[in-house]
C-alpha cells in the first residue's frame, strides 16, 4: 500500500475543501469566499474562518482560540485533538486513497441539513441575540470583580482609564459547552453600527491554587455568542466623552482586534476612542458614523511571514479608505501584539 505524505494529503482535502468543511463544522454558513462558524467545537459564530477557494484553499483561523492551519489540520483539531497522525489516516479513507479497509472506522458529524427559507435563519439569528442579552444582563459589574483581577493580572487596570468600560461585566456562571458546565466569564458586548447589543464574547476564567485568576485551560476559552459581523466592542471614548454615534465631526478612531489588546492600547492612548473588532477579518468590516473621519488600525505584528495576517489588515485599511477615511497602520516594532507592548513597558504611541 502507497502511503500518502501529508502535503499530499493535506493538498486533496483543499481540492474538496468545500464537502470537508460541511461534515467537519455542519453548522457553519458560508460567507462570500470563506467558511465560518464559531470555533472548532463546530458551533455557529463568527470566530473561525476557512477560505474555500484559490491557492488558500483550507487554510483556516479560530481567531478566538488563537489556532490555524491547513486542511489536514482541520482535521486533526476537529476530529482527533491535534493529532496529524489519526487525522492522516482518517483523511485517507475519506478521499478513498488507496487501500485504507485495516483503518478504524471514525464516526463523523452529520452534515446539517440546509434550512428551507430566510425566515428560519432569521428566527435562529433572533434567538442567539436574545440568549446573548439575557446573559449580558446577568452579567455583573466588572469593578472589583475576578474578570477585573483577571486583567489587572495581565497589567490592565481599569482604574487608570477615564472610565470604567461599561462594556465589559462579569458572570460567575456562564455555560462553556467545551467542558458541559458553568464557568466564570469576563462578557463583553458587542454592538452594532447603531449601538444596539448584538451579540457577547466571553472569555473564560479560572482560580489558581494561589488565587490568582487567568485564561481557563481550555482547547477554546474566548467565544462570541451571537452574530457580530459590523460590530465591535466599544471601549473608550477619548477626550469628547460622547457615544460613537454622536462623536464630533473629524473625530478619530482607534480599532484593535481583542479584547486585552484593545485595552493595553486604550491605557497607553486615554484621549483617543478604542474599539475592539474582535476578530482580525471583522476589524475592517467595523461600521463607523461618517462624522469619524480618520481611523488608526492597531493591528498585531504576527511576523514577516505571516501573510494571511498581513492581508487581512491591509483589506482592512482598504475598506475605510475606500469610505473616504484617513487610514492609518500602526504594528508593534517587534513580534506579537500591543499588549505584549504594554507588559514590557514600551511607549504604545511611538508606532
Amino acid at each position: 500500500m502507497r502511503r500518502h505524505s501529508a502535503s499530499d494529503i493535506s493538498q486533496a482535502l483543499a481540492m474538496r475543501i468545500q464537502a470537508l468543511v460541511m461534515e467537519l463544522l455542519p453548522a457553519g454558513r458560508r460567507d462570500s469566499h470563506e467558511w465560518r462558524c464559531g470555533s472548532l467545537a463546530g458551533e455557529k459564530g463568527q470566530s473561525l474562518a476557512v477560505h474555500l477557494h484559490g491557492d488558500r484553499a483550507g487554510v483556516w483561523c479560530d481567531f478566538a482560540g488563537g489556532q490555524k492551519g491547513d486542511a489536514l489540520d482541520l482535521v486533526a483539531a476537529c476530529l482527533f485533538n491535534g493529532n496529524r497522525r489519526d487525522a492522516m489516516r482518517w483523511s485517507e479513507r475519506w478521499l478513498g486513497l488507496g487501500n485504507t479497509a485495516n483503518n478504524a472506522p471514525v464516526q463523523r458529524r452529520p452534515v446539517q441539513e440546509k434550512l428551507n427559507g430566510s425566515q428560519e435563519l432569521d428566527l435562529e439569528a433572533q434567538q442567539r441575540r436574545a440568549k446573548a442579552r439575557r446573559l449580558w444582563q446577568e452579567g455583573q459589574p466588572i469593578e472589583n470583580s475576578p474578570a477585573d483581577a483577571y486583567l489587572r493580572g495581565r497589567g490592565l487596570d481599569l482604574r487608570l482609564l477615564p472610565n470604567m468600560p461599561g462594556s465589559l461585566r462579569f458572570h460567575p456562571s456562564a455555560w462553556c459547552a467545551e467542558v458541559q458546565r458553568p464557568l466564570p466569564a469576563m462578557l463583553a458586548a458587542i454592538a452594532s453600527p447603531a449601538g444596539k447589543m448584538i451579540a457577547c464574547h466571553r472569555t473564560w476564567l479560572q482560580q489558581t491554587s494561589s488565587g490568582t485568576w487567568v485564561k481557563a485551560d481550555l482547547r477554546a476559552p474566548k467565544k462570541v455568542l451571537g452574530s457580530f459581523a459590523g460590530g465591535c466592542v466599544r471601549l473608550t471614548r477619548g477626550v469628547s466623552g460622547k457615544a460613537l454615534g454622536i462623536a464630533d465631526v473629524g473625530s478619530s478612531v482607534l480599532i484593535a482586534e481583542g479584547i486585552e489588546t484593545s485595552l493595553a492600547v486604550a491605557l497607553a492612548c486615554p484621549e483617543m476612542r478604542v474599539l475592539a473588532g474582535v476578530s482580525l477579518s471583522n476589524m475592517g468590516a467595523v461600521g463607523l458614523p461618517p462624522q469619524i473621519t480618520t481611523v488608526i488600525i492597531a493591528g498585531d505584528n504576527d511576523g514577516p511571514h505571516n501573510h494571511t495576517a498581513r492581508k487581512a489588515l491591509e483589506a482592512a485599511c482598504q475598506k475605510f479608505a475606500e469610505q473616504g477615511r484617513e487610514v492609518r497602520l500602526a504594528l508593534p516594532e517587534n513580534k506579537g501584539d500591543w499588549l505584549d507592548v504594554h507588559q514590557a513597558g514600551q511607549d504604545v504611541t511611538r508606532s
